[in-house]
């Protein structure tokens, strides 16, 4: 069985499939219904029908054999439970775009009806419980609430974008940075804050936190008239440009839907011939959804699907006059034109939306011979770790521990449950919508009773549980906690949820209006400038440290502009070191802050300032190479350089020990590091204990085990961080409404 989770992806690899079956030697089957009626069945029976097809018929009505397609929406419960639709065992169920609709298998309860709801990940499984599941994405993801890994399994096999080129299936994607440089009015941004909670008095908080976020600096300054115009201006010219020496497509990606109608103006009035009101004219669109509350100036750019197919096969179609659109987030997945040749990309992306987005453009056509991916806004740290998680073949993937999960989870779980000592919540585990609302009610009640720090208690410990369950919501234990920590989430949001103001609030277009106003005034726009081409430098694939990179910095003749890109891309590795090593990290971090301090004080010059970089980055590249000889785990290295951290360590200890003692430092950490250790004087008491008996059972130097005690100690507590940041969650994220 082949699940999508759309029709049209579902029709493309039905018919796909059937144009393959005489290789098959099977003709493959759709289901557009779950089941047939008792009529549907009739006819089917007596040859009267052959365009419906109902799931459950195709799945029973056979021993062996058979291709069925259909969409993952059909398993959606309509009313209660989901149905098993077959309890056979010889079912496979492949997922395309893994990444995406194949989640929930934790509870979700309505505070509004009392309703539990679950994602398509549990009903799926519930319909089809002994089938086996295989997963098909270019992008896996592993969040706090969605991880590939945990709902499929590890990786089978793995085809990369590396040898998807060698094999010409696609072509090469370029990077190439376009800095629009800005300055900002800082008196008048001092303003902002203050002004802001001015503004949005007597709004809820998460619809604060929502314009919060949306009224930012950044978006601020980025949609700036004044730098929309300098972007208009050089997406033209560099489109222009282009098109003299390859006939293709263009799309630009923007960070909101009034930017994007504002770059649109700005590039019509730059090239009036480009604008025309007919949907089927004009050589530039926007493309974006919306509704009839959005003011006038969006609407002009806003219908239904038959308007976005229509622009669709336009942009597919490379004889069409239509060579640009400007999008938020339609089309950057699952929209294949082979002659789009660029990507402007002015709006932060990062992991699997970033990747899925750029392979837009790797598509192969005619004399394409890459895709060139523009940034405005600086996502190449984002694009260099999605390319480092996404095609490092060699890459181990070892997926979540789920029993440090479970762990967790049972132990907040015992504490919610001793908070709610007296008061009974078992109602809410029947059927009654009813009951279970009243138990939700009760519970808050109950909660309030308590002093304003056990409040606190509850909320950030129900907080906790429910980012534990997210990540063994696919384990035994966590389907049998499903419903219970469902109830504690739900008398928690209940609980931050409960707020009161007394001041009339503005109207949302009073805010949008206000808080546009107040930004923009901050902003002033300078020219956009072309890195690579004010350095002399050829647009270099996504290696920036290459020994060829590097040699041609030394080389290049504008010193200042290469000291702050080498500055910026060794400062963005040693951020990427920070989260695992913390000596290495300390120590080239404080290596380049030295390096610039002299040349910032002109004791040396930007010649000799380079020179000591490009030596960083040498260093770096060997650090990694020698790390690779020593057999260890990034932990065990962590561990052995802080033991190493004092030089005279290595002359008094044999190298094998030390790194017996890493090895032994990593695990006893890794199994006392499940409960909050680093916030509690006994439990790092005890971990310290742990440490002194190591060092002290393999004679490491007494003279240094103090100072290896403090870093092994601080090391340890980066180490929790990384166990458990698929756990901790930010409370921003967390409060948002369900």
């Amino acid at each position: 069985m082949v699940i999508t989770d759309r029709n049209d992806l579902d029709d493309q690899l039905f018919t796909t499939f059937t144009k393959s079956k005489d290789i098959l030697r099977q003709i493959p089957k759709q289901a557009t219904v779950r089941k047939l009626s008792d009529s549907q069945r009739t006819n089917y029976a007596n040859g009267n029908s052959t365009d419906v097809n109902g799931l459950y018929d195709l799945l029973n009505d056979r021993e062996s054999g058979g291709i069925i397609f259909t969409t993952i929406q059909k398993f959606k419960p309509e009313d209660g439970e989901m149905p098993v639709l077959t309890d056979r065992k010889n079912v496979i169920i492949i997922a395309d775009e893994a990444h995406r609709s194949q989640y929930g298998l934790e509870a979700k309860v309505d505070a509004k009806t009392g309703e539990v709801n679950y994602g398509y990940a549990k009903y799926l499984r519930d319909a089809l419980p002994n089938a086996s599941f295989i997963g098909f994405t270019g992008t896996p993801i592993d969040l706090e609430d969605r991880s590939t890994v945990a709902i499929f399994g590890h990786t089978i096999d793995t085809y990369d974008m590396t040898q998807a080129v060698e094999d010409e299936a696609t072509v090469r994607i370029y990077y190439e940075n376009r800095i629009i440089k800005l300055e900002t009015d800082e008196e008048e941004l001092t303003k902002i804050d203050d002004e802001f909670e001015e503004i949005t008095e007597g709004q809820e908080d998460f619809e604060k936190d929502k314009n919060r976020a949306k009224w930012s600096r950044m978006e601020a300054i980025v949609g700036s008239p004044n730098r929309v115009k300098k972007l208009a201006e050089d997406i033209v010219n560099h489109y222009e440009e282009k098109a003299k020496s390859i006939d293709g497509k263009a799309m630009v990606v923007c960070m909101s839907r009034r930017i994007c109608v504002d770059l649109y103006e700005a590039i019509t009035a730059l090239r009036p011939d480009w604008h025309h009101d007919d949907i089927d004219k004009g050589k530039i669109k926007v493309v974006m959804t919306g509704s009839a509350a959005d003011n006038e100036k969006l609407q002009k750019h806003l219908g239904g699907k038959q308007r976005r197919e229509l622009l669709a096969k336009r942009m597919k179609d490379n004889s069409d006059e239509l060579k640009i659109v400007i999008v938020r987030d339609m089309w950057l997945t699952g929209f294949d034109v082979p002659s789009m040749h660029t990507m402007y990309i002015d709006k932060p992306m990062k992991g699997h939306n970033l990747m899925q987005a750029i392979a837009r453009v790797n598509r192969v056509f005619k004399e394409k011979s890459g895709g060139v991916v523009v940034d405005y806004i600086g996502i190449l740290e984002s694009l260099k770790s999605a390319l480092k998680q996404y095609t490092n073949t060699d890459r181990q993937n070892t997926g979540i521990d789920t029993d440090v999960a479970i762990a967790v989870m049972l132990e907040k779980l015992e504490i919610l449950r001793d908070m709610m000592h007296g008061y009974d919540y078992s109602k809410y585990m029947g059927n009654s919508q009813v009951e279970r609302m009243r138990t939700i009610v009760g519970g808050m009640d109950f909660i309030l009773g308590k002093k304003e720090e056990d409040q606190k208690e509850f909320k950030k410990t129900a907080l906790e549980l429910g980012k534990a369950h997210a990540l063994c919501a696919a384990t035994d234990k966590g389907k049998e906690k499903a419903l219970e920590v469902s109830y504690f989430k739900a008398v928690k949001a209940s609980l931050v949820k409960l707020k009161e103001k007394d001041k009339t609030p503005l109207s949302k277009r009073e805010i949008e209006a206000r808080l546009h106003q107040m930004l923009e005034r901050s902003i002033i726009s300078e020219d956009v400038i072309d890195v690579f081409d004010v350095m002399g430098i050829k647009r270099p694939e996504i290696s920036i440290l290459s020994e060829e990179f590097l040699k041609e910095v030394q080389e290049m003749k504008q010193k200042n502009l290469a000291v702050e890109m080498l500055k910026k891309l060794l400062e963005g590795n040693i951020k990427t070191m920070e989260k695992r090593n913390l000596v290495k990290s300390e120590k080239f971090s404080e290596r380049l802050t030295k390096a610039l301090n002299k040349y910032r004080n002109q004791a040396l010059t930007n010649a000799e300032v380079i020179e000591e970089l490009v030596r960083m980055a040498h260093d770096i590249k060997k650090m990694r190479e020698e790390e690779a000889e020593l057999g260890l785990s990034d932990d065990e290295i962590a561990f052995y350089d802080a033991l190493t951290a004092d030089d005279i360590v290595k002359e008094l200890m044999e190298d094998e020990t030390l790194k017996k003692i890493a090895r032994e430092l990593t695990l006893a950490i890794r199994n006392n590091i499940t409960i909050d250790w680093s916030v509690r004087k006994s439990a790092r008491a005890s971990m310290r204990r742990v440490i002194k008996r190591l060092l002290s059972k393999y004679d490491y130097p007494p003279d240094q085990a103090l100072k290896a005690m403090n870093i092994v100690m601080r090391q340890a507590e980066k180490m929790a961080g990384n166990i458990y940041e698929e756990v901790i969650w930010s409370d921003r994220v967390a409060e948002e409404p369900r």
